[in-house]
């Protein structure tokens, strides 16, 4: 009998056979899978590169929405919107030069005082340490002593070797004004050409969205600026209150100062807006100083938690909280530009989200409107007070007329019905 033949035995692959080939799938995914880490590794570097660049056109973005409002006022009088542009930012060019100019001047005279005065300024300083500390020094040792201090001498070396750094540093400053300057007058000038090529791109539901979010845009921008301008104020008038009040020369214009460098300057403007003030007033009386620089504080604090929530809340229509809130997350993700333009950028996503949440009627609740249990005790008392004074019913009571606990009881205990001798209503 011959043997049986295993039919699995020719029909199995062999070890170099199709099923031990690389699938044909494989070698794209890997080719894909590394094309697509190469891109995300690209898009990663030109982004960092390129961050400084995207915060500049995003700072001239706000800066296009807060002057459009008067670019479209002249252009709708028939002024053209290039030229309307250039004279708004002519405008805010001049004020600013002259402000600064101004400043400026004031400061190079108080500078030069104070290096002709200083010598008197150390004297009474001197003889105040030896009144007051029982001490002996003297001007021309503390002169010596402060010109061959090993601190200053590394001070001045460093300063030395650091001025193509700080060169540097004004030059790339200057340069980011300009790219801001740029694109906010291009934004501004070209609004109408920039929206209608946006919306070209977009079905027609959409396109009403967008416009509709550039407008809130334009609006919380424009309140936003409004708010700062009255905070600006209000600080302004208080710091030349108190130099006036101290005979600190130039009073007006440190007030006008510390007004507009606090308010529109983020994070450092606190800090050279005080300096300036506290400066002069040291020319004045040393302790001046230290009255300017505790104000300068104490007002920060007060602006900061009461003042500017209220004002922002009011112009910008925003709770204080997420005001505050706000301007900590802007300054942690982006720093000082973060502050500058958070405010405005939250209150105009909360505007247009807020016309996408469903919202309902309220309840009529004590816990809803507050003070619930002020108002449950008050509730209370009236009920009790009704018991007291209500009419009593016309119709006998059933049960006991032992009084209002059970029968409605007046002020005798009569009211429940006639009492029986058992002491029930008949």
């Amino acid at each position: 009998m011959p043997a049986t033949e295993n039919p699995t035995s020719h029909d199995a692959p062999r070890p170099d056979g199709p099923a031990a080939r690389m699938p044909r799938w494989l070698p794209r995914a890997m080719v894909l899978a590394l094309a697509l880490v190469a891109c995300f590794q690209l898009a990663s570097w030109a982004f960092h590169q390129l961050i400084s660049l995207l915060l500049n056109v995003l700072i001239a973005f706000f800066l296009a929405l807060a002057v459009e409002p008067a670019v479209d006022w002249m252009a709708a009088r028939g002024m053209r919107r290039g030229a309307a542009t250039a004279l708004v930012f002519l405008g805010i060019l001049i004020g600013t030069a002259g402000f600064f100019a101004l400043l400026g001047s004031m400061l190079a005279g108080q500078i030069a005082t104070m290096v002709q005065e200083f010598p008197q300024y150390l004297d009474s300083v001197i003889s105040w340490i030896n009144s007051t500390f029982h001490s002996h020094l003297s001007r021309v040792e503390v002169q010596n002593n402060l010109l061959k201090s090993d601190w200053l001498q590394k001070y001045v070396q460093d300063s030395a070797n650091n001025v193509l750094a700080v060169s540097a540093t004004v030059l790339g400053s200057l340069f980011n004004l300009l790219t801001v300057a740029l694109f906010s007058f291009y934004f501004a000038a070209d609004g109408p050409r920039l929206r209608r090529a946006l919306c070209s791109v977009l079905p027609p539901s959409r396109q009403a969205e967008v416009l509709r979010a550039w407008e809130i845009a334009v609006a919380k921008t424009g309140g936003y600026l409004y708010s700062r301008g009255l905070m600006a104020l209000i600080s302004g008038i208080a710091h030349y209150v108190l130099l006036e009040i101290l005979g600190v020369p130039y009073a007006p214009a440190l007030g006008m100062w510390v007004g507009l460098v606090s308010q529109f300057i983020p994070t450092i403007g606190t800090y050279l807006a005080g300096a300036l003030p506290i400066l002069l007033a040291f020319t004045v009386n040393p302790w001046y100083a230290l009255w300017v620089f505790g104000f300068v504080v104490i007002y920060q604090q007060f602006e900061n938690y009461l003042l500017q929530p209220r004002i922002t809340a009011k112009t910008v229509d925003i709770h204080p909280a997420v005001a505050f809130g706000s301007v900590i997350a802007g300054t942690a993700l982006m720093g000082a530009v973060g502050a500058l333009i958070a405010i405005p950028a939250t209150a105009t996503l909360q505007a247009f989200l807020g016309a996408y949440v469903k919202r309902y009627e309220v309840t009529d609740d004590v816990r809803v409107r507050g003070g619930g249990r002020r108002r449950r005790a008050s509730s209370a008392l009236h009920r009790l007070r009704r018991s007291l004074h209500d009419d009593p019913p016309t119709a006998p009571l059933e049960g006991r007329g032992d009084g209002g606990d059970a029968g409605g009881r007046g002020g005798d205990g009569t009211d429940g019905g006639e009492r029986g001798p058992d002491g029930k209503g008949e």
